[in-house]
């Protein structure tokens, strides 16, 4: 079974800035991607950014374009979202969605929450 283990959630200012952190583990998981989704209340789960494995393509969300970085850890599967200028409407539950190579397919996390308020 895999395991996928979110982090870094908090509160934080308008314009702060937080770092969050994923981490999927379980015997003889191989990454294809891994995705950060966000769900604010009321609101349904959309997608933020993703990064593949395989060459290392990225895409994001225009709301997050130019604000948010995701990257990955050298070894592992563990991926990284740098959320700079933060806005109260990025306020949500961030999940980390990790899809395996081969049959793709996908383990989700329980999330980490981010509130971005004064």
């Amino acid at each position: 079974q895999v395991q996928v283990v979110e982090s870094g959630g908090g509160l934080v200012q308008p314009g702060g800035s937080l770092r969050l952190s994923c981490a999927a583990s379980g015997r003889a998981f191989s990454p294809y991607a891994m995705s950060w989704f966000r769900q604010a209340p009321g609101k349904e789960r959309e997608f933020v950014a993703t990064i593949r494995w395989s060459g290392a393509s990225i895409d994001y969300a225009d709301s997050v374009k130019g604000r948010f970085t995701i990257s990955r850890a050298r070894a592992g599967a563990t991926v990284y979202l740098q959320m700079n200028s933060l806005k109260p409407e990025d306020t949500a539950v961030y999940y980390c969605r990790a899809k395996a190579a081969g049959y793709g397919t996908e383990y989700w996390g329980e999330g980490t929450l981010v509130t971005v308020s004064s």
